[in-house]
């Protein structure tokens, strides 16, 4: 299980500098749409989030069922083996069939890819806002406030995550829903590294003169916080929940490949990988179906992140005005005809 990573400052934002006031809606959209990587990565996570919603309804087309054993389709003289060519694959069953069970393997991708997805956007949205309530309060608050919660965000980066994880997940009763409890103990335990960087862009905010009006206006710290601060606070804080997906569908997965995520029959990708290590020789395609899924959407949520990073930060997509081919071109062009001017 990964920790939080260490705290940045905004995207594009050196510390101390200026905090820019973040694009619109529309703008961002327009910068994402020039970047085919963003779009492509976009589709991707589209894609999958259709099939993890729709897996009843594939599940009731492919005629499958993600717990119903097919003996007949594996090999009991070979140990469970499925029969036939890359792990079973056939008209019934598209992706082929689960050894030792023959639980048909396109369904319970899709119904682990609900799994994977939920626990990852839910421990996000936990973290995000305990992230964001701890780092308002530090940096609005007084010195001993601000001291007190920022020693509290510190023991909460540097504590073994692993560990208390997993002491948790086993000490809770099994009656407890296992998506929820993943949720809850992911996002308690990683939301220092949020809390880091809305302090810091809170200290930073808070000295511009927009915020300094505002309090002079007779606006309380609530009221500033809620209509001052939090809307420039938006760019960062999505910019760091986009990392902070992939990151978590990672450790819901390391939590089930150690055996204390969601409890069988659910089906998890990160419990399939635990229980491929007995057939990666037998049977490959049980290994590469999850492990391909994990990295293609980890991946994607990798390109996108940083593709709204660069969306949001009007410093950042200024740069790259700059280093584009035409901006090149025409550089270029000019620098070739000032001599001719200069002759003439």
């Amino acid at each position: 299980m990964t920790t939080s990573p260490p705290a940045l400052d905004a995207p594009g934002t050196a510390a101390g500098a200026p905090v820019t006031a973040a694009p619109g809606a529309r703008q961002v959209w327009r910068r994402l749409r020039g970047r085919p990587s963003a779009l492509v990565a976009g589709g991707v996570l589209a894609l999958l989030i259709v099939l993890a919603l729709a897996a009843p309804l594939l599940a009731a087309i492919a005629g499958q069922d993600p717990n119903t054993y097919h003996d007949s389709l594996i090999d009991s003289a070979r140990g469970g083996v499925p029969l036939g060519s890359f792990g079973g694959v056939s008209g019934d069953h598209w992706l082929g069939v689960e050894p030792g069970t023959g639980r048909d393997l396109f369904v319970r991708m899709l119904y682990g890819a609900r799994i994977s997805l939920l626990v990852a956007v839910g421990a996000t949205v936990v973290q995000v806002i305990i992230g964001v309530a701890i780092g308002l309060a530090a940096g609005l608050g007084n010195r001993l406030l601000d001291s007190f919660l920022s020693r509290v965000t510190d023991l909460m980066v540097a504590l073994p995550m692993l560990v208390l994880a997993i002491a948790l997940t086993a000490v809770v009763s099994d009656s407890f829903p296992r998506p929820l409890l993943l949720i809850l103990v992911i996002g308690l335990l990683n939301w220092g590294g949020t809390a880091r960087i809305v302090r810091a862009q809170t200290l930073t905010l808070k000295s511009l003169d927009f915020v300094a009006a505002a309090r002079l206006g007779g606006s309380g710290r609530l009221r500033v916080a809620r209509r001052e601060l939090l809307p420039s606070l938006a760019a960062p804080v999505i910019t760091y929940a986009a990392i902070l997906v992939p990151m978590n569908i990672v450790n819901e997965a390391s939590l089930s490949f150690l055996g204390i995520g969601v409890k069988p029959p659910t089906p998890s990708w990160g419990q399939m990988l635990s229980n491929a290590q007995t057939w990666f020789r037998a049977d490959p395609m049980y290994v590469l179906l999850p492990a391909g899924a994990l990295f293609v959407t980890v991946f994607a949520f990798t390109v996108l992140g940083d593709a709204v990073r660069t969306a949001l930060d009007p410093r950042e997509a200024s740069r790259l005005r700059v280093g584009t081919r035409a901006a090149r071109k025409a550089r270029g062009s000019a620098k070739n005809s000032a001599p001719e001017e200069t002759a003439s």
